[in-house]
């Protein structure tokens, strides 16, 4: 036999998939179902990597890992959890796990990461010091989306790499930057958050890196940017896809250098700050129509991390609804509650405006409602759009006039930019559409579109559109 490994797990049918996996490729495996089991195994024998669940017969499997990792200090540990929260994913990598591994998981790849552990062997660089992990962060759900948005959080906690936060509007972007900076080891500097569509274009390099006194008319004192209020924390960019190309030149020297000059300046200061970035647009037709630098896209996505639409997430939405259920009663709300018709109900909507929309909904419900408990027939009265039946394809937009007011009303592209920023914003959802129509068949797409198949390939990868997902 090869490598020894230990598997510290009580489910009797997960052991017995996990020790057949592992032996198929070579390894000689012992197996506990306790902790004071695996305390005795690890004083006696040195392992090439441990797996071992959380919740187990005598206690907390993450827990008690520090005794683990004194006798065995270079033996990767992989942790595995049906106790899927961002909490227990933090708490793993904080005990020095070298990887987490939400239940139900996939066995090939938890077997590839078994043997990467055990090649890497005396690589991790676990933080066992580090501070337990405020669990009453509001990212909720353990659905396998969301375990994904987990892993990639813990994965950038103990280093400053650029972060860029990829998802629709609603999603919980800032969110996830507040999770990145509140659990890593900036925590005890600012966080600071600047909306880019906020900002008017004229104004956006003076607010980010500040100004001198006279750099401009009305710039009667000197200003503090927001890239020194961030020095020893988080600068969160959110809507960074509309920063206007000036402003993007600066900023790509800024992250080059790691120094700044106030608008009007001379003097280069020296800044410590941790970058986060975020879009709901896809960078892809911004390059191409000249919108937005492709070196600073290289610069900012050093690790993306995508976050799902609640319509990839249903199974999320009654813990979601518990948790707005409980904000609503801080706020001085009446308590509520819903059915499980109401729940039903929910998941079977189409959630355009994805998690800020629900929380919206649970707060309108609870106002509106009359009842302690909220069915379904109540939320009929409150839902502002017809809920989707089980099957049914997301409703389409059927006014193409309403969706090009609607894009620039909540978009509000700057003048000179607005044909551009159009088709942007159009050829995502017109190539999806055309390619669930031929069934994901890029031949027959190509021939509806009018353009070379090719193209249509280039197209599609560009924004990420894998045609198996438009069937």
């Amino acid at each position: 036999m090869g490598k020894s490994i230990l598997l510290v797990e009580d489910d009797r049918a997960i052991s017995q998939v996990i020790m057949a996996a592992l032996e198929a490729e070579g390894c000689s495996v012992d197996h506990c179902t306790s902790i004071a089991r695996r305390n005795a195994l690890v004083a006696n024998k040195r392992y090439a990597a441990i797996l071992t669940d959380v919740m187990l017969e005598d206690g907390d499997g993450i827990a008690t890992l520090g005794s683990v990792l004194e006798r065995q200090p270079d033996t990767p540990v992989i942790v595995l959890s049906a106790q899927n929260t961002l909490d227990t994913a933090v708490r793993a990598s904080e005990a020095g796990a070298y990887e987490y591994f939400p239940k139900p998981f996939d066995l090939d790849e938890l077997i590839r990461a078994v043997l990467q552990a055990i090649a890497r062997s005396g690589d991790v660089s676990g933080n066992a010091d580090a501070d337990p992990a405020d669990s009453g962060l509001p990212l909720v759900g353990r659905s396998a989306p969301m375990q994904n948005v987990y892993r990639m959080i813990t994965r950038v906690l103990r280093n400053d790499l650029s972060v860029l936060i990829l998802g629709e509007s609603g999603t919980g972007k800032e969110l996830v930057a507040e999770a990145i900076h509140q659990l890593g080891h900036r925590k005890q500097g600012p966080f600071v958050a600047v909306n880019m569509a906020a900002i008017p274009a004229e104004l956006i390099e003076s607010e980010l890196f500040g100004h001198e006194k006279g750099a401009f008319t009305g710039a009667v004192a000197q200003s503090i940017g927001k890239f020194e209020q961030a020095h020893g924390g988080t600068l969160f960019l959110d809507e960074i896809g509309d920063m206007p190309m000036q402003a993007q030149t600066r900023l790509l020297r800024t992250l080059q250098t790691g120094r700044i000059t106030r608008v009007g300046g001379h003097r280069e200061i020296e800044l410590d700050v941790r970058f986060v970035a975020a879009t709901n647009k896809p960078f892809g037709p911004l390059i191409e129509a000249g919108l937005f630098r492709e070196d600073l896209y290289y610069r900012i996505n050093v690790v993306p991390i995508d976050l799902p639409p609640l319509r990839d997430r249903l199974s999320d939405i009654p813990a979601l609804v518990d948790h707005f259920l409980a904000l609503a009663v801080q706020e001085g709300l009446p308590r509520r509650s819903f059915d499980d018709s109401a729940i039903a109900a929910m998941q079977r909507r189409n959630w355009r405006g994805n998690v800020r929309e629900l929380r919206n909904l649970v707060f309108r419900a609870v106002i509106m409602s009359r009842d302690d408990l909220i069915t379904a027939d109540a939320l009929g009265s409150i839902f502002d759009e017809p809920a989707l039946g089980t099957g049914e394809t997301r409703r389409e937009e059927s006014d193409f006039e309403q969706a090009v007011s609607r894009f620039l009303l909540t978009e509000r592209p700057e003048n000179g930019a607005v044909y551009d920023k159009a088709l942007a914003a159009f050829e995502i959802p017109l190539l999806q559409a055309i390619m669930r129509r031929c069934d994901g068949n890029q031949v027959k797409a190509a021939a509806v579109l009018g353009i070379n198949r090719n193209t249509l390939r280039k197209k599609l990868v560009e924004h990420g559109l894998a045609s198996a997902e438009l069937r």
